[in-house]
């Protein structure tokens, strides 16, 4: 399937091509509803864990590493979307949890709430 889309910004006009592979027969609005659904993942999750801990620049490649790196991003980032005491950015999170241990420990103790147990 072809998504065409057009844009006018700052006085240019673009019109860009989206090749979609899918072995599903979809109507417009399922195909709609499948690509946003797609970049909603993207936007909410890849996107978050690139700019915060740069996980496309990560170059691990030796056995599992990489799967076992991930876990422990997502889990991360699961900590830092948890703690709400503190209304600031994922990154601004980060920085202020490498920096300041009494922060990182109360983000620690999230994780007792969930499934996860950290602390023992």
């Amino acid at each position: 399937m072809v998504l065409f889309e057009y844009r006018q910004s700052k006085g240019k006009d673009s019109l860009e091509y989206r090749y979609y592979i899918s072995s599903a027969e979809l109507s417009k609005e399922q195909f709609a509803s499948a690509v946003r659904g797609h970049w909603g993942i993207e936007n909410n999750l890849h996107w978050v864990l690139d700019t915060s801990f740069q996980e496309d620049d990560c170059q691990i490649y030796r056995d599992n590493a990489a799967e076992v790196l991930a876990t422990f991003r997502h889990m991360a980032l699961n900590m830092l979307r948890q703690e709400k005491d503190m209304k600031a950015s994922i990154r601004r999170k980060q920085n202020i949890a490498a920096m300041n241990t009494t922060y990182f420990e109360k983000g620690r103790c999230c994780l007792n709430r969930g499934n996860y147990c950290l602390t023992q």
